[in-house]
Formats: C-alpha cells, structure tokens, sequence
C-alpha cells in the first residue's frame, strides 16, 4: 500500500491502487476486467530480462506515468510513456548505462529541485545508485551522495525526521540503514540512533501507521522473523515485534510485505507474502495478520486466506474488481527452479476481509513467466488502473483496464 510513494517538496503524492469487461484475448463468454497490450505497447522484446522491481512515476515531467525497471545484473531499464499508456524504451538517452544486481527502487525529489530522482538498491555486488534529474528527464550519477554500501533488497522513501525533505531507508541482509537527507540530496548514516543495531535478512520494507498515531512506523519482511518498528516519536523506531506480532514456531521466510485495510475498521492490517526458497522448512503459506486498531495483530490466516502452495516473491493489496474493497494478488516464482508455474494468483476481498481466490476471471490467458513485482496505477489516462507485471527471466506484461459492462 506504501510502497509506491513519491515525494516532492512539500507534498505527498501516494500512486493510488485502482473491474472490466471480456478481453478479446480470452475464450468466448469469458468476462475479465484487464487486456493483454504488451506485444502493442510495450518494446516486448527488450523486456525479457531479470526484472526485479518497477517504480512508476513521471520521470519526464509531461503529465504522464513512466516506468523504470529495476535489472538483475542488466542495465536498468526507463520506459517513456507517449501520454497513452505506450512506451518507449528510451534507457540509453536518460539514465547511466550500468550494469548492477538492482533489486529495488525508490523515487522522490532528493535535491528539492522540483523533479524526481532516482534511488536503485543493488544486492550481490552492493553498489546503491542515486540518479539526479537534470530537469529534462534524463539523469546523471549522484551515487557519492549515498554513504553506505550493502548487501541491499529493500528501499523505501519517507520524510523520517519531519523536515520536509525525502529521506531513505534501506534493507539489508545485515543492518538496515537510515539515511537523513540534508536537504540538497545528501544524505547522512543516522542508523544507531534511530534504529538501533540488529542484523537481519530483509527482503521487503513497507511504511504503515499500524498504531494510529499518526505517524509512520516501519514493517520489515525477513528471511528470519519478521519485525514491527515502532516510530516513537520524530523519526526514533523501537522494535516492538514480540509484543505485537504473533508468535511462529516454524521458520518464515517473508520477501514481501504489504498493508490494507482488510475489514474497513479504520485500521491497516498485513500480509506477508512467503516464499520458502532459501530457509529449509520455511512456511510457504502467505499470511494475514488482523489489527485490533491499536497496532496488535492476530493471524486469521485460516479462516480468511485460501490455502497456497506458491513460492511468493510479491504481493499487493489493490482494489482489482474496482467494487471499494482491497483484493489481493501475488505474484509466484514456480518455474523450472522450484517447480510448477502459477505466475499470479488474485484473491478477491467479500467485503468483510475474508478472500476468495478468483484467477481465471480477472487475469488474462497467456499470463506466464515468474512473477516479482506487481504495480497498479493508470498508465493510460482513462481513470482505470492498469497493471505492469514485472518477471525474472521472462517477458514483463502490461494489462490495461477496461471499462465495465
């Protein structure tokens, strides 16, 4: 629900999660709410890659949705949008040609010049990138602005201090950083003092205010136990996970985490999204936690989410069937490393926080590949969502929506 966030000076501006009619590309008196356009408007063939992450925003700065793909060992990849939801693969023009073990992208204006920057965390060869905008929507290297360096999986954007300007928080396989930015783009460890020291495997950090104070405290998806950060005040967090996470016994090998509000109480309530690919007897059943409305959760796994088998390496709560209540879908790495191939899975919400897996009658046919990341947002500019699909190893999908009957 956080994740796609883009500061600007001043201004907060969350990229919003957005139910159709038959796809000519399903069997006749099929009925699904999204069209597959990606051999039409997507440059198909340069998107086969190892794509970990998407972050969409307008890069360009004419009115219009972006998108750059976050590479695994691959330059990354930045797709211009010609107003109407087709894109342009424009990487050599706008951003540094560089290859890197990206992994996952966070977008905001760092140097408050009025445009959007780039952040590119990278795991294997831990080289974080910065990509400054020159104002025209092409970037330069600023990665000497970043003072850390990790074995990094995970990046979110966030005023931390409350000073109006967009500072970093970076997961690790080690210590998880803080970054305060100075205000011109530079950014400064704060991490001891406002995190405290502990080493972790994170693969996925999520901001939510999951005790309603007003503030935003920090989810963090590990290959161990997971941790509920607690933001006591200006930016300072406390891990409060034993108190107020359920207790596991079997291992939970997390790599991604998201926040909705399931039951429509006024309270955010989690989803881990489970993959059990490195931790031997790891839990692969994604999991779903129930706020009290004070920041407590209890796992109503059983009785509100259908039993899976999938490996999960992403998931998102987003409003799919456009009927006001948050559904979910994940995305699935089943392939030939782990086996059978479920790509994405939707499950959509009664009404009362309870889901109901409903596939076959969202997604389109020929939906494949080894599902990473799942992003919603209007590309097109007809006020309907769309959904990019980003897949490692395989072709990346773009799926309009379409207007209901």
């Amino acid at each position: 629900m956080y994740k796609n966030i883009i500061l600007l000076p001043f201004a907060l501006v969350v990229l919003q999660t957005g139910h159709g009619q038959q796809n000519e590309g399903n069997p006749a008196g099929s009925t699904t709410f999204y069209k597959d356009v990606t051999k039409t408007h997507l440059p198909y063939k340069d998107l086969q890659l190892l794509s970990m992450d998407a972050g969409i925003a307008d890069l360009d700065h004419d009115g219009d949705m972006d998108i750059l793909i976050a590479n695994e060992h691959r330059p990354n990849i930045l797709l211009v949008n010609n107003g109407k939801g087709s894109f342009t693969n424009e990487s050599a023009l706008r951003i540094p040609q560089v290859a890197h073990d990206s992994e996952d992208i966070g977008i905001a204006d760092f140097d408050l010049d009025g445009d959007l920057d780039i952040i590119v965390v990278s795991e294997d060869d831990k080289t974080n990138e910065l990509y400054l905008n020159n104002g025209d929507g092409t970037f330069r290297d600023g990665g000497d602005r970043i003072p850390v360096t990790g074995t990094s999986n995970s990046v979110v954007v966030f005023d931390i201090n409350a000073d109006g300007t967009p500072d970093v928080l970076i997961g690790n396989n080690g210590q998880n950083n803080i970054l305060i930015n100075d205000g011109t783009g530079h950014f400064k460890d704060e991490t001891l003092e406002r995190f405290g020291a502990f080493m972790d495997v994170t693969q996925d950090l999520t901001l939510a205010d999951v005790d309603n104070d007003g503030d935003q405290d920090v989810l963090v998806g590990n290959e161990d136990a997971n941790r509920i950060l607690i933001n006591t005040g200006n930016g300072f967090f406390e891990d409060q996970s034993s108190d107020r996470l359920p207790y596991r016994s079997e291992p939970e090998e997390t790599r991604e985490v998201d926040v909705a509000d399931i039951d429509g109480d006024g309270d955010l309530d989690i989803l881990y999204g489970n993959v059990q690919a490195f931790v031997d007897n790891a839990l692969r059943q994604n999991r779903l936690l129930l706020n009290d409305g004070k920041g407590f959760f209890t796992d109503i796994t059983a009785s509100h989410l259908p039993k899976d088998n999938n490996r999960c390496f992403g998931v998102a709560f987003l409003d799919i069937d456009r009927d006001g209540n948050p559904d979910i879908m994940t995305g699935n790495t089943n392939g030939a490393q782990f086996g059978g191939n479920t790509p994405y899975s939707v499950y959509l919400n009664d009404g009362e926080g309870k889901f109901i897996e409903a596939t076959d009658e969202i997604i389109p046919e020929g939906i494949g590949g080894r599902g990473f990341d799942i992003d919603f947002v209007d590309l097109n500019g007809d006020g309907l969502n769309d959904l990019f699909l980003s897949n490692r190893g395989s072709q990346d999908f773009l799926l309009l929506g379409q207007p209901s009957n």
